[in-house]
């Protein structure tokens, strides 16, 4: 199973918040799981956002995503370029979401790189995001 995830689900991964049991257990099927440098920029900044936040110390955020970085280059997760198609279809998603949905550019981003990645999975915690991979016919589970 090829997984995209979103910087919610890699985030729960990192730092314990109420989603961590879940994406735990959602990663004891090893799936193969792409992670893109839109991934890293998006995590580095949800971690040093707990630390500006009080939630854990900057040496906790530099230490996470010390991990993360660590993982990214031993394999655990498997490092892919952006596609550059995933812009366009993050702008014709927005067309025909956005008004229904409400569509962030962040999140269609991510759906349409999962999309344009032949994901057979999309994990997200975000609600909103969630809404919008089942729209464009990503399985979500």
């Amino acid at each position: 199973m090829i997984l995209y995830p979103d910087t919610s689900f890699l985030f729960s991964c990192y730092l314990s918040d109420q989603h961590s049991f879940e994406a735990e257990q959602r990663l004891a099927s090893k799936p193969v799981v792409l992670v893109t440098p839109f991934h890293q920029a998006e995590i580095a900044n949800a971690i040093f956002q707990w630390a500006f936040r009080g939630r854990i110390s900057e040496a906790h955020a530099q230490a996470t995503y010390a991990d993360f970085e660590q993982d990214c280059h031993t394999g655990v997760w498997v490092m892919t370029p952006f596609p550059n198609p995933g812009f366009s279809a993050c702008v014709d998603s927005a067309k025909r979401h956005g008004p229904r949905l409400g569509v962030r550019t962040l999140d269609s981003l991510h759906v349409a790189a999962a999309l344009e990645l032949k994901a057979d999975r999309f994990w997200t915690f975000d609600e909103r995001q969630a809404r919008l991979a089942v729209a464009e016919g990503l399985v979500t589970n």
